[in-house]
């Protein structure tokens, strides 16, 4: 299976994928991201954008390389990774769906205040005007498609040991140690 960890820059994404793979056995954490910046590697460089997401490439290589992790290593995989783009989290879902791998989308929430806040007071990264750029994105994508789409945690006023429990939970049967 795949726990989707969603919710935008500064939620607390990688913290919680961190805590919650030591929570499920047999478990490993894919970050997507990664195959984003391999293809911002590519040299000549692919079209501009300012997000490699917009690359249509981008969301079947995810839903491959999961697959092929999945087939090689079996468990679970935990993909912390911002998908703000309806279209682009039903391709993924789907894509996911046809191989047969169910998936757990969970969206880490915090509301505008207690984000900035954290994006604010980051200790490793500092203030960032990326994650500051993706606010409102994730309130409109929040208010329209997003909470409807995946189990929603509100991150506000819990630890990150307390936020990986909630997203454990909320999984279907018994996978959590």
């Amino acid at each position: 299976m795949i726990v989707w960890l969603n919710g935008t820059h500064g939620v607390g994404k990688t913290t919680t994928s961190v805590l919650v793979q030591q929570r499920i056995p047999d478990s490993r954490i894919f970050d997507a991201e990664k195959v984003g910046e391999v293809l911002m590697d590519v040299r000549p460089a692919l079209p501009a954008t300012d997000n490699f997401q917009h690359w249509p490439l981008w969301r079947p290589l995810v839903v491959e390389t999961a697959r092929r992790l999945i087939e090689y290593v079996g468990g679970t995989l935990i993909v912390p990774m911002t998908v703000l783009v309806e279209d682009y989290w039903r391709e993924i879902e789907a894509g996911l769906a046809g191989y047969g791998i169910p998936v757990r989308h969970v969206i880490l929430h915090a509301d505008e205040e207690v984000l900035v806040g954290r994006i604010d007071d980051d200790e490793d990264l500092g203030p960032s005007t990326f994650r500051h750029a993706y606010v409102e994105p994730y309130a409109a994508a929040a208010r329209s498609w997003l909470h409807d789409a995946g189990a929603v945690i509100d991150t506000g006023g819990l630890t990150p040991d307390q936020v990986a429990d909630r997203v454990v939970r909320s999984l279907p049967g018994s996978v959590a140690a």
